[in-house]
């Protein structure tokens, strides 16, 4: 089944042919899909791309490590497809990926994906010797993405800051993360961050 699912992908010979071939694809979810859906990511058609990352994130840890081998040589566009799928996955194999696309890219969409990925990462797949030095890197991420220009990327990384502080393992650093969330609650330019920031405090305070 799945082997013909991956020829209509090869042999789709239309843009609407190729996504909805994708959709069919990643709707599957199996593990032989992923070199396929990860080719999609390079072409130039986004709805298949989004097709590919639903479906590279519903088969989840075992597409990390085919992503990851492959970013270096991605193109830009690819490469941003690619972090959103490690985002969704939330393998810490993906964590210096998502912590670079958080603070660096270009994109704000590929900012706020990394952002909101640094939120869902699955600590407890991480050496544990590792986590509180990992948590808090992406602490210090975080609160700069929630000084971001763009209210999306300050507003995931409200989520993010949240989630993070409520699994910190050694959490030297959460009182931090109250102030700048106090920050935002009063200050910040937009409503809707505000908003979200006052339900990260009260729930940290509270939890």
């Amino acid at each position: 089944m799945a082997l013909e699912l991956i020829r209509a992908v090869e042999q789709a010979d239309s843009s609407e042919g190729l996504l909805n071939a994708v959709k069919a694809l990643a709707a599957a979810s199996s593990q032989s899909a992923i070199p396929t859906l990860i080719t999609v990511l390079g072409y130039n058609n986004p709805g298949a791309a989004v097709s590919a990352v639903d479906g590279l994130i519903q088969i989840g840890e075992p597409a990390v490590l085919p992503l990851l081998e492959q970013l270096d040589g991605y193109n830009y566009g690819a490469r941003a497809w690619a972090v959103r799928a490690l985002a969704g996955i939330g393998d810490p194999r993906g964590l210096d990926i998502l912590l670079d696309a958080a603070a660096n890219d270009f994109a704000l969409s590929v900012r706020r994906a990394a952002a909101r990925g640094l939120g869902t990462i699955c600590w407890e797949l991480m050496p544990s010797e590792q986590i509180a030095e990992a948590q808090e890197s992406t602490s210090k991420t975080l609160l700069q993405a929630s000084q971001d220009p763009e209210w999306v990327v300050r507003y995931a990384a409200v989520g993010a800051l949240q989630a993070l502080a409520g699994a910190a393992v050694q959490p030297d650093w959460r009182s931090e993360v109250l102030t700048r969330l106090e920050e935002i609650a009063s200050g910040d330019e937009t409503s809707s961050v505000r908003a979200r920031a006052w339900v990260a405090q009260q729930k940290l305070l509270l939890g």
